[in-house]
């Protein structure tokens, strides 16, 4: 019985932990992390300070849960999906289009997390820091690693610079997502879409790999 009970509490635990993760990826996206406090997601959830406290213990693992929170369902939303396209110039084709689904769709109320949390913490040091930068240079790497995939199957030329195609691409999806929030239009997308497929059949060996732009 004292198992039974003792398991019962554990779900509700990481029940009511990721009830509180919900709320607080869509906080930090429009308000930064350091929006976030015990008092507010305990009014705001209609749960008690302390139960909230014993989750986390300060406001820094909060923040930090936070971040790993937003990755995994930025993993969820863009990162695994892409995956199931074959490697070559369609499976970039996919990521970037997940990824300004993804902003577009505002899975996260103030677009993309980590453009919001990146801003806020750039210039600052720490392990919220070291977290967000960390999570930076991953995608960073996972689209380079794409990139590289396909010029090694000879679906883009061989001169193809995979660092500095990431670093454009990356470019094109993150000032979709920042213009869209300022302005709250949504045509950037269509010409980021448009940016990325002339790129993409810029450097591929064959065009045709990618759709024409629209």
């Amino acid at each position: 019985m004292a198992g039974t009970r003792l398991d019962g509490r554990v779900e509700r635990g990481n029940r009511t932990r990721q009830l509180v993760l919900r709320r607080t990826v869509d906080i930090a996206s429009v308000e930064g992390l350091e929006a976030l406090s015990v008092g507010r997601l305990a009014t705001e959830l209609q749960l008690s300070k302390s139960g909230v406290f014993s989750l986390f213990g300060s406001k820094q693992e909060l923040q930090l849960a936070t971040v790993r929170e937003a990755a995994r369902i930025y993993v969820e939303q863009v990162i695994r999906p892409a995956s199931e396209t074959p490697a070559g110039v369609a499976r970039i084709w996919r990521l970037c289009e997940l990824w300004l689904d993804y902003s577009q769709g505002r899975v996260f109320p103030g677009g993309c997390f980590f453009y919001e949390v990146i801003a806020e913490f750039d210039a600052r040091s720490g392990p919220v820091h070291d977290a967000v930068a960390q999570a930076q240079r991953d995608w960073a790497a996972h689209v380079e690693h794409t990139i590289t995939e396909a010029r090694d199957l000879g679906e883009l030329r061989s001169d193809t610079d995979a660092a500095q195609l990431a670093f454009e691409l990356i470019a094109l999806m993150e000032t979709a997502n920042a213009v869209s929030v300022l302005r709250d239009e949504t045509d950037v997308y269509r010409r980021a879409r448009v940016a990325i497929l002339s790129r993409l059949r810029a450097a591929a060996t064959d065009p045709s790999l990618a759709p024409e732009p629209s």
